[in-house]
């Protein structure tokens, strides 16, 4: 960031610039967040000291549960802070963070729910092999290697826009720092950054979507082979990874795979995956999982039980 930097911080225009929707939505996000943090919480809480939770499963569920901390905590407390505030500012370097750890919490939500859509192929068309290749070596492996693809894919947008001249306007029209919005703001030819940046983030995210549309149609065609009653228990297991990885990546293919272009409905959308998201997975899995389920009561039942003493 040579001298061709003029500009030292950015100004969002948030969500509304009514003041009595700012307060209203103030209120929202700030219980919102606040629902965050504590469902996904209560779900690693809850995996981390249930001994019925052991399974691969309900590991990478609860690495899922601390992403999502991590990721909405990276816009979230900026926007509910902003709303009551009259100047919307954050300096360039805090952009520039903001950027990458934004990027580098989606691409390992990203990566993780491919290991998920993995591991359920794994139990379901090789249920004999399934302990010897899901053991505890491998998952943390593959946890391991969701973070370092995630970095790598973070690593690279921060790269791309890290040195693209600001120079003039500084004002971005969403609630927090992403590369297209900047990419609007940098008084030089973008094309080929922009090019770069689809490249990087929406084949990302075509690539994983792919990958585990391909692990749930091979599990649909084994079913086929099993009886009703284990049609059933598989897709159980199933649905409630398929309404996750629906949720998250509909809105990411619809921001990150089309030209360089900002339109106004993507603040919505970002909502939706930044917030509404997060806030879904705890509440779907916990809901459409009898095992998870019967655990959160036998940890709440021993909390109250603490409590009385």
């Amino acid at each position: 960031m040579a001298n061709t930097h003029n500009v030292t911080e950015f100004i969002f225009l948030g969500l509304s610039p009514n003041q009595e929707v700012q307060k209203v939505c103030f209120v929202t996000f700030l219980l919102l967040y606040t629902a965050i943090v504590l469902g996904n919480f209560l779900l690693v809480l809850t995996v981390l000291t249930s001994r019925s939770l052991g399974a691969p499963m309900y590991f990478f569920l609860s690495h899922l549960s601390f992403v999502e901390i991590c990721y909405a905590s990276t816009t979230t407390p900026k926007l509910v802070s902003d709303l009551l505030a009259e100047r919307k500012a954050i300096s360039l370097w805090g952009c520039m963070t903001q950027v990458f750890f934004f990027h580098l919490f989606g691409g390992t939500e990203m990566f993780l729910l491919t290991v998920m859509a993995y591991d359920r192929y794994v139990a379901i068309c090789k249920p004999l092999s399934y302990t010897a290749i899901m053991n505890s070596q491998a998952c943390a492996f593959l946890v391991g290697v969701a973070w370092a693809g995630a970095f790598v894919h973070s690593l690279a947008q921060i790269l791309l826009i890290f040195h693209l001249p600001f120079c003039g306007p500084n004002v971005i029209d969403h609630y927090f720092c992403d590369v297209l919005p900047l990419l609007k703001l940098a008084c030089s030819d973008t094309i080929l950054v922009g090019l770069l940046i689809v490249a990087n983030g929406g084949t990302l995210s075509v690539i994983s979507f792919a990958v585990l549309l391909a692990s749930y149609v091979v599990i649909l065609l084994h079913l086929r082979t099993r009886s009703s009653e284990g049609r059933r228990k598989a897709l159980s297991t199933c649905g409630s990874h398929v309404t996750v990885v629906t949720l998250f990546f509909a809105p990411c293919v619809f921001i990150y795979l089309r030209p360089s272009t900002i339109l106004p409905v993507d603040k919505m959308v970002a909502v939706f995956y930044t917030v509404l998201t997060p806030l879904l997975n705890p509440i779907i899995y916990s809901l459409r999982n009898a095992e998870v389920k019967k655990a959160v009561e036998r940890l709440w039942s021993r909390t109250m039980k603490v409590g009385e003493k």
